[in-house]
């Protein structure tokens, strides 16, 4: 695995602390590395000292604190569809001078030819392939598989359980719904969304959204 990222070593805080971040924290953990601590200003609010095990340090204020070349950030923000909170976070921060280094669960199989960039976080169980590119920001989530050559952008979600074929192209900010399927050498444009459970055997262009033939055949049906 390439990893295009900062000094791995680095003491690590956590940016929120909903669902996504739960996990986050459990790979982390799990690989051993140091938490040193949560952001987020609902817990700050409600003057919480501790979440989970790991001290609250305050809301995103309290970043300004620190030495953008002493932390590394977890970017604890869920992507849903349509959603560009995670996005716009991981790009202001980057744009400070923090770094976002890649996190792979102990669990999961990367090969040591996949190319890894800034912030791209590799979930439990899930397998990477020979000659991937994965780009920043970028979520492969839990039992997710990427398969030999594939081409993944910048902010994009994989998510729990779907598999994307060989030489699969997956642009910037595109999301593959839970179980989903992208057979091999299809391409999803920037923004597109492949509904949780279909089968894409066709390239989809940007910002569309596909939900597979039964769910096109109900709609058609329901006019």
């Amino acid at each position: 695995m390439k990893s295009i990222t900062s000094d791995d070593s680095l003491p690590l805080v956590m940016l929120g602390a909903g669902g996504h971040a739960k996990v986050l924290l459990s790979l982390a953990q799990g690989a051993g590395l140091n938490v040193r601590g949560v952001c987020d200003p609902a817990l700050a609010q409600q003057e919480k000292s501790e979440w989970r095990g790991i001290k609250v340090l305050g809301g995103d204020d309290v970043l300004d604190d620190f030495d953008p070349t002493a932390v590394g950030l977890i970017n604890g923000i869920g992507q849903l569809v349509g959603s560009l909170g995670r996005r716009r976070i991981f790009e202001r921060l980057v744009a400070k001078g923090f770094r976002f280094p890649v996190l792979v669960h102990p669990s999961a199989w990367v090969d040591a030819s996949a190319v890894l960039h800034e912030g791209v976080q590799v979930m439990a169980g899930a397998v990477i392939q020979p000659d991937t590119e994965i780009g920043s920001n970028s979520i492969i989530n839990t039992r997710a598989s990427v398969d030999h050559d594939c081409c993944i952008g910048a902010h994009v979600h994989i998510a729990p359980g779907a598999t994307l074929c060989g030489c699969v192209r997956v642009d910037d900010s595109a999301f593959i719904a839970s179980g989903a399927t992208v057979i091999q050498g299809r391409s999803v444009g920037e923004g597109a969304v492949v509904g949780a459970g279909s089968v894409l055997v066709r390239d989809l262009g940007a910002r569309l959204i596909f939900l597979g033939s039964a769910a096109l055949k109900k709609a058609e049906f329901s006019k």
